[in-house]
């Protein structure tokens, strides 16, 4: 295999981290990189999907964006692993919660995470696979949060592949299963990463609530979403 790859410019292999952090968003990205990393070096701009390695309290750490939904991550999350050898992906994204218990602004660490989408077809597998976060991630993370006085709720996530949904009830039968938010993501990098031996995990910001109707800005989306960054910027 070779570098550059088609969505990542970056020609040495060893200047993205083994730990990287994919926002959904680029801008969030740059943000992170901004306001919380060293000695910080550009290495994509490919479709202004910005990635960036630095260092975080003297370690080692990437973060590039992945756009939005499972085919955009499964790309970038593929050729993170199989070209540039990164071991450890943790998604740090936003997610609508469809539980009234579940508020604007929770952390939550997405366990499992179920989904509508066909992405697990390809590996021609003789059942229903449950792509899952890494244990050794997961924990960590959970550790470092309390340890940050940082409230997160573990459990199933929803990853689906409609945004704009014909059927706009639909959420609430997903709801009934205990799954705790949605959002488009997570399902594809679990599976990328399970299959390549790698380590994966899914952190995310309420955004907005479909229970309540509540939801907070773009900008606010963007920037101000600091407690899941801080937590996963730990795990490098």
């Amino acid at each position: 295999m070779s570098i550059p790859t088609p969505h990542i410019a970056c020609t040495e292999k060893d200047l993205i981290a083994e730990t990287i952090l994919l926002p959904g968003d680029p801008l969030r990205a740059k943000f992170i990189a901004d306001n919380f990393l060293e000695d910080v070096v550009q290495f994509n701009g490919v479709r202004n999907m910005l990635g960036y390695t630095g260092t975080y309290k003297g370690k080692k750490i990437s973060v590039m964006g992945t756009g939005m939904g499972m085919p955009s991550i499964g790309i970038y999350s593929y050729e993170l692993i199989h070209f540039y050898g990164v071991k450890n992906l943790i998604r740090i994204g936003s997610c609508g919660s469809i539980r009234e218990d579940v508020k604007i602004r929770d952390v939550i660490i997405g366990m499992g995470a179920c989904t509508n989408s066909n992405f697990a077809s390809q590996y021609e597998l003789p059942g229903t696979y449950a792509p899952i976060a890494s244990w050794d991630l997961l924990n960590k993370a959970v550790t470092v949060a309390n340890h940050k006085g940082v409230k997160v709720k573990v459990g199933n996530i929803l990853s689906s592949d409609i945004f704009y949904d014909a059927n706009p009830e639909s959420w609430k039968k997903w709801s009934e299963m205990g799954v705790m938010g949605v959002e488009m993501e997570a399902a594809a990098l679990y599976m990328n990463a399970a299959v390549a031996g790698a380590n994966a995990l899914c952190i995310l910001t309420v955004s907005d609530c479909l229970v309540t109707r509540e939801a907070t800005t773009a900008d606010e989306r963007q920037n101000t979403f600091t407690q899941m960054m801080e937590v996963a910027l730990e795990l490098a």
